[in-house]
């Protein structure tokens, strides 16, 4: 076996394991993305129902009533955002795919050369660039050049179908946790809100610190912090509403 073709199996491994790592990372998006669509659920729910429930101590109906409502509005508002802004990705992507591919059918040996030039600024030597760029040309022109000049995977469009629904279905299970502990007969349902929204913000701010490699107390302090704020500005807020009205 020669160098040169020891060189192009191990450019060709090391493409197949990007890869396999870009489709990890992007499933890793989608859950992060998911773990902070249920942290502004709570946040959220919580913010409203706890107003509520200061402006009108006991009144399970109008409580009820703020927590559904704001549980439909926002998860409703999550997943009509995350739809139009995933369809705008995606349509992004295809003009740019459409572009890509009407430059190979007028220009191939262009495209050619630019594919080699993007090998070489990668480090390989002008020799293993250029068979790599005629072996992936050769193999699908298209997914070479859009992955590599664009990082996009023609075959694997973002959904944003998918994403909608992701975006609601977190949203919803978090904004859940408010929902139901303002509700509970008897005791301080405030308090008790309190407590399980806190625990659900330490819990969210661990896994979008975990997923994202970031340092973690930091990002569990400012969730925590920040969910903590507003529950306690909207409940002033209704404190100060029910005094007025009473």
């Amino acid at each position: 076996m020669t160098t040169t073709q020891t060189g192009f199996e191990t450019v060709i491994d090391h493409l197949h394991e990007s890869h396999l790592e870009s489709n990890v990372g992007q499933r890793l998006n989608w859950l992060r993305a998911g773990v902070l669509g249920a942290n502004d659920g709570i946040v959220s729910v919580a913010g409203v129902v706890v107003g509520v429930a200061a402006a009108t101590p006991g009144n399970v109906i109008a409580i009820a009533t703020a927590g559904i409502a704001a549980l439909v509005a926002g998860a409703f508002s999550m997943a009509g955002g995350e739809y139009v802004s995933v369809s705008t990705q995606r349509d992004t992507e295809k003009a740019l795919i459409e572009k890509e591919s009407i430059e190979l059918k007028e220009h191939p040996q262009a495209e050619l050369a630019e594919l080699t030039g993007m090998y070489r600024k990668r480090g390989l030597s002008a020799e293993l660039a250029k068979q790599v760029a005629e072996e992936l040309t050769e193999h699908d022109a298209l997914a070479a050049h859009a992955e590599v000049e664009l990082g996009i995977d023609p075959d694997e469009y973002t959904s944003p179908w998918v994403a909608a629904f992701s975006s609601f279905i977190a949203f919803t299970l978090g904004g859940l946790i408010p929902m139901l502990m303002i509700l509970i007969p008897g005791g301080n349902a405030v308090a008790l809100t309190a407590i399980a929204v806190v625990v659900g913000l330490f819990l969210t701010g661990l896994l979008s610190a975990k997923l994202g490699e970031a340092p973690i107390w930091p990002a569990i302090i400012r969730n925590v912090l920040m969910g903590s704020a507003t529950m306690v500005a909207t409940y002033l807020i209704g404190m100060l509403f029910g005094v007025a009205i009473g």
